[in-house]
């Protein structure tokens, strides 16, 4: 992958990868903005979450995968912000009680 492409965070997961990582990422994020979210719907926000945190952290110049040495962490935090994101706008567009 050349640099600077969207999803260039440390590596590739695998499709097991991304359902762990997006389950703990939309649970995560669930909690931080006090959601009521199944755990399918938490894998969900985490997957979107992990391309929008992606785009934006590449949008920013943030280098995640030169600064968390390995897939795990660096993918993690990214798909976190990126489902937290998508929480607040998906909130704002429908109002406090939509998710």
């Amino acid at each position: 992958m050349e640099p600077n492409t969207l999803m260039d965070l440390g590596g590739g997961v695998g499709w097991i990868g991304t359902l762990i990582i997006g389950g703990l990422a939309g649970w995560v994020a669930e909690k931080l903005t006090r959601s009521d979210m199944g755990i399918v719907m938490n894998i969900v926000t985490g997957i979107i979450g992990a391309y929008i945190g992606a785009f934006l952290a590449n949008a920013l110049g943030l280098r995640i995968g030169e600064i968390f040495h390995g897939w795990f962490f660096g993918n993690l935090i990214v798909a976190i912000v990126g489902a937290v994101v998508l929480i607040y706008v998906v909130r704002m567009l429908r109002g406090r009680s939509a998710v």
